[in-house]
């Protein structure tokens, strides 16, 4: 007879940051509150499928009705720059800095150098050839072509790695595109979800050609 008390715990302790004692925590937590909070729970995590989808642009996860999330659909956005980061909670961490104004790209994920991982390469290439050469129809702003990509990467070995990935991609491109990354500020062994505000202007004010 399966024991829901040590399932459930078992599948808290299978998100990002969480182990099992925490995932143990989490279990009587939610035993503790009763029922009406539960049932709120399952709906919210319900809801998740049916309303929280992919920007068909950026790839972020957005809860809206358009195809386009808010950033990409905003034509008042740089069209000239386009930012990589490693997963949406950098974007939002870009964002609440309050200093960039470009468009994004959400790579899904880092490399590693035992070669474990993955980035949406291809979705990427199809991001920067459309930027440079827009279809007809396509949503531009008034800025222009894409001029700079930044390598918003954390600045770890993975991040690194992923960056060297991107640098090898991007390599048809570099007599047309400038490659910049994010410059002093951010620590070495940092990941750009947990940095504060102030941190990431000056990363992105003090960024460099890569």
């Amino acid at each position: 007879m399966a024991n829901v008390v040590d399932d459930l715990a078992a599948a808290f302790a299978r998100l990002p940051g969480i182990g099992p004692r925490q995932g143990k925590r989490f279990v009587y937590h939610l035993l503790a509150v009763g029922a009406p909070e539960r049932a709120r729970l399952v709906e919210l995590i319900t809801a998740l499928g049916k309303t929280v989808k992919q920007c068909s642009e950026c790839l972020r996860f957005w809860d809206g009705a358009n195809a386009l999330c808010n950033y990409c659909s905003d034509r008042r956005r740089d069209d000239e720059q386009l930012m990589l980061v490693e997963k949406d909670q950098d974007l939002a961490a870009v964002e609440r800095a309050g200093t960039y104004k470009g468009r994004y790209f959400v790579l899904g994920g880092v490399l590693t150098l035992s070669g474990k991982g993955a980035i949406r390469e291809k979705e990427l290439m199809s991001t920067i050839e459309s930027r440079l050469m827009p279809k007809s129809g396509h949503r531009m702003s008034t800025f222009g072509l894409l001029q700079e990509v930044v390598l918003a990467l954390s600045a770890t070995s993975e991040g690194e790695h992923t960056a060297d990935r991107v640098r090898e991609l991007l390599t048809p491109y570099r007599d047309r595109l400038k490659l910049s990354t994010l410059g002093r500020g951010l620590a070495t062994g940092s990941e750009l979800e947990y940095s504060d505000a102030e941190t990431l202007r000056g990363a992105l004010q003090n960024r460099h050609e890569s």
